[in-house]
């Protein structure tokens, strides 16, 4: 990534020549005050006493016109992509999915999601497609190179049963369906390193665990990783948030999945070992040749930062302008007390003295 310093407007520093009229009005005030002084006699104050109102003054405009430039940081990324590795995510979707702890928890297929957008992020540079399953394995997006429309299509086209099962049994989740993933060209061909990460809850009908690892095998081979999203605690809820009676845990879903991984030669992870499996993506995956895709300029503006910088001169002069304001204030007040108390001592004792009736009379 490279960034430079730009400037979108280069002719808003005009602004700042605005820092004249203030200079100016600044000189034309100290040639009368000096012709004051000189009339009364009195002395100069020292100049450097009128420099921090001076630089002061004269900063406001300057900074004003600095951020009418448009000051900005651009910055330019180029996008490389893997052209030897892709990834899918294979993502249950059958009922048992809709398990949660409560019912305003989130369920195991949300759960699911984030896993995936997860450990999606860990292979930046891999494309990545998504697949679904209940009885078998069907491709909702081939591998894509942007994080995007992964995203998009994790968030928006992966739903509960859809599409269903094509079966009726209570159970009718198979396992079995990640085989196709190896055998029937969901990757690109001359792809040499394939991942496949299957997030389910792994309560299936069962799994014929050898025909599966020699189905993943063929060709180059597919990397396996299996993530567990389970709990014994969980609940399949109705709308009404009362929990179905339909719906059993599966106890032995861990086996099953150990069963697979162990046949495949892949791992199975729990959903708090979700960075563990990332870097298991990772190492499967391992490095390779890439390609340009593309590359992106991002341009971030300054100008409200550097505009609001001109408010520390601005206090500057207001404060010193309060605090002559303020003094001249308390002399004023000052002054004023004394004359009524040189009043009260030029007035005759006896007056001073008498009742206040006798005082109003002439």
């Amino acid at each position: 990534m490279l960034g430079s310093l730009v400037f979108l407007t280069p002719l808003g520093a005009l602004a700042a020549v605005a820092c004249v009229l203030p200079l100016a009005g600044l000189a034309l005030a100290a040639r009368r005050e000096a012709f004051a002084r000189r009339l009364l006699r009195l002395p100069a104050p020292p100049p450097v006493r009128r420099l921090p109102r001076v630089a002061a003054l004269a900063a406001v405009p300057i900074v004003l016109g600095l951020a009418a430039t448009q000051p900005a940081l651009r910055s330019r990324t180029t996008t490389r992509v893997r052209t030897d590795a892709q990834a899918f995510f294979v993502i249950d979707i059958s009922r048992s999915m809709m398990a949660s702890r409560t019912a305003k928890s989130p369920t195991r297929l949300a759960r699911a999601k984030a896993d995936a957008l997860r450990i999606r992020d860990a292979i930046p540079q891999e494309p990545s497609g998504i697949a679904t399953f209940t009885d078998r394995a069907l491709p909702s997006l081939f591998p894509n190179s942007d994080p995007n429309v992964f995203a998009n299509t994790l968030r928006n086209a992966i739903q509960i049963e859809n599409p269903g099962p094509t079966t009726s049994n209570v159970l009718a989740t198979s396992l079995d369906a990640v085989a196709a993933l190896g055998n029937q060209n969901f990757f690109s061909p001359g792809i040499r390193r394939r991942l496949v990460v299957v997030l389910t809850d792994g309560e299936s009908t069962g799994v014929h665990a050898q025909a599966d690892a020699q189905a993943l095998a063929a060709g180059p081979g597919v990397k396996l990783i299996l993530i567990h999203v389970w709990s014994a605690a969980e609940h399949v809820f109705d709308s009404n948030g009362r929990a179905e009676e339909g719906y059993h845990v599966h106890l032995d879903s861990g086996a099953l999945l150990s069963s697979l991984a162990q046949a495949a030669g892949g791992h199975v992870y729990g959903e708090h070992s979700i960075g563990s499996a990332a870097r298991a993506a990772q190492a499967a995956l391992g490095t390779g040749p890439t390609r340009v895709l593309g590359r992106t300029e991002r341009t971030r503006t300054l100008a409200p930062y550097v505009a609001l910088l001109a408010l520390l001169p601005l206090l500057l002069v207001l404060r010193g302008t309060v605090r002559r304001g303020l003094s001249a204030a308390l002399r004023d007040l000052a002054g004023e007390r004394l004359g009524t108390e040189r009043l009260k001592l030029q007035r005759p004792a006896a007056l001073r003295h008498a009742r206040p009736d006798e005082q109003g009379v002439a």
